[in-house]
């Protein structure tokens, strides 16, 4: 909780455009409050409180100039950010998505595992289908990802106790109960079978799980 509390204090302190701004002015250099107050065309009360606050929160740090003590220097804080963004995701498990059916929106997703990331991962369905949507495979293919020729999957066929299960529709993290571990609420594209519906649900699925692998921490070589 002391990390979180750090991280609230930090974003408290970035929340002010005027202290953002200044921000922004030392990721360049380090400069003196008045030339802050120049760069800024703000009083200078208003400056040495904004400065302030940014020193407190361990953003910016000051110095006083080697050639004329009277004159002080303000920087970032070189490790300031580190640590703003949520802890990595350490992850040893496979991966599983499941949908309804298996039929579409699980099956796009693992197709998209499997080129961004080495973690194993399958799919499944609830309520499995008898066959891929075809609409799904030729969507997959105009953004340049196959989906294998198999058959939809049930969940008692697939799941195993250890697995890290990704739901990406509403019905299938409700009919789980729980058993997910992270629910993705992708509208079915199959309800309208329209190229631009799957299109979408692939673009939906590409974003949320390039964003999740980019949280993932460093797996340790084999």
């Amino acid at each position: 909780m002391e990390a979180l509390g750090v991280r609230a204090a930090k974003f408290a302190a970035l929340a002010e455009p005027a202290r953002l701004r200044i921000v922004d002015l030392l990721a360049l250099g380090d400069l003196s409050p008045t030339e802050v107050q120049s760069s800024l065309g703000m009083r200078s009360n208003l400056v040495a409180h904004h400065l302030r606050v940014l020193e407190q929160a361990g953003i910016l740090s000051r110095s006083r100039s080697e050639a004329d003590g009277r004159r002080s220097y303000v920087r970032l804080v070189p490790s300031a950010f580190d640590g703003l963004t949520p802890d990595p995701v350490r992850l040893s498990k496979r991966i599983v998505f499941v949908c309804t059916a298996n039929s579409a929106r699980s099956q796009m997703a693992e197709a998209l595992w499997r080129r961004l990331s080495p973690l194993p991962v399958a799919s499944a369905g609830s309520r499995p289908a008898t066959e891929v949507n075809a609409a799904a495979v030729r969507s997959a293919a105009r953004h340049g990802v196959r989906i294998p020729g198999k058959r939809p999957l049930s969940t008692a066929e697939v799941l195993q106790d250890d697995d890290f299960v990704i739901a990406v529709c509403d019905r299938a993290h409700e009919e789980l109960s729980g058993r997910d571990d992270l629910h993705w609420s992708i509208p079915d594209p199959a309800r309208t079978a329209t190229d631009s519906a799957f299109d979408h649900a692939f673009r939906d699925l590409r974003l949320r799980i390039e964003g999740f692998v980019a949280r993932l921490a460093a797996q340790p070589a084999s």
